[in-house]
């Protein structure tokens, strides 16, 4: 399988893509010993050598990394705040992992770390539409009259949010627990969701991406994502999409009857109209349209 040179470059952890390819135009890689400036070069990684600066570059190995994000760390790699990252909850040898989509602050659950730019791009781009599911605990009572708002869709700050699925699951005058799920993902969106209607969130939480579920993985704890979780997950990005158009019926499909029109058929007010044909003339000669117009004239009303 064949890929660009700088998508390699970068895969492998040797710069940005955009660094690589002024690694490239610089002349400082080599394939199988060739100086390779152009960009959108493709190369096979099983049998190319590829170097930067005389360095052989191998490639890395794909990991794909489930965490159990606590609330008060953020997803960024670094904070000027000095705030906790996600990415402290891992091996330091992971430093090279990066965030699946995001979660603010204040939430938690499941989000993945990867270093798979493409399965990146599958789980977080809104043209791919992987579901997630959420459970979010409010101040006050949540009606169904609520849930309906929320799929219909509710304007915030100019911008149309909404849910593709919403269930009550508990809920009375003080608190309610409340399961969405969403496609899109904007930012914020379900804390700006219930802001609209005037609720408080107590805890957000994310249960489910895609087919993989939170489970019973602790707080602030990883596992590694198995190979079918990580082809159930791409799958299911696939089943998204826009199922093709129904196939058109066989050709020797028999056509259904119409029904028989209701009520009485409508006769026209002279009546039907006889052609008047005699031998030898043709049935719609001049002669016969005065002929049927001096017998409507003479007909009496």
């Amino acid at each position: 399988m064949s890929v660009r040179l700088q998508k390699f470059l970068a895969d492998a952890g040797i710069a940005s893509r955009r660094a690589s390819e002024k690694l490239i135009l610089s002349g400082e890689v080599t394939v199988n010993g060739q100086a390779v400036r152009e960009l959108g070069t493709k190369i096979d990684p099983l049998h190319d050598h590829v170097q930067v600066d005389g360095r052989p570059v191998r490639q890395k190995k794909k990991l794909y990394v489930a965490i159990n994000k606590p609330p008060g760390y953020i997803c960024s790699k670094s904070d000027p705040e000095k705030r906790k990252t996600v990415g402290d909850l891992l091996p330091r040898e992971w430093s090279n992992l990066n965030s699946v989509g995001r979660l603010d602050y204040n939430s938690e659950g499941l989000i993945f770390f990867t270093n798979d730019g493409d399965f990146a791009l599958k789980l977080t781009h809104p043209r791919y539409g992987v579901r997630k599911k959420y459970l979010v605990t409010t101040v006050g009572e949540v009606a169904p009259e609520h849930i309906k708002e929320f799929l219909k869709g509710v304007y915030h700050d100019g911008e149309m949010l909404r849910v593709e699925q919403g269930r009550i699951l508990k809920s009375n005058k003080s608190h309610s627990l409340v399961e969405l799920v969403l496609r899109e993902g904007k930012n914020r969106e379900i804390r700006r969701l219930f802001e609209a209607l005037g609720f408080e969130i107590e805890r957000l939480q994310r249960v489910q991406i895609g087919p993989v579920k939170l489970g019973q993985l602790p707080r602030g704890k990883w596992r590694a994502l198995t190979s079918a979780e990580v082809k159930g997950l791409i799958e299911a990005e696939a089943q998204t999409k826009r199922p093709p158009a129904a196939a058109p019926p066989p050709r020797d499909a028999v056509a259904p009857k119409r029904p028989p029109p209701k009520g009485p058929s409508k006769v026209p007010k002279f009546g039907v109209r006889k052609p008047l044909v005699k031998a030898g003339r043709p049935a719609f000669s001049p002669a016969r349209k005065a002929a049927d117009f001096k017998r409507l004239k003479t007909r009496p009303r």
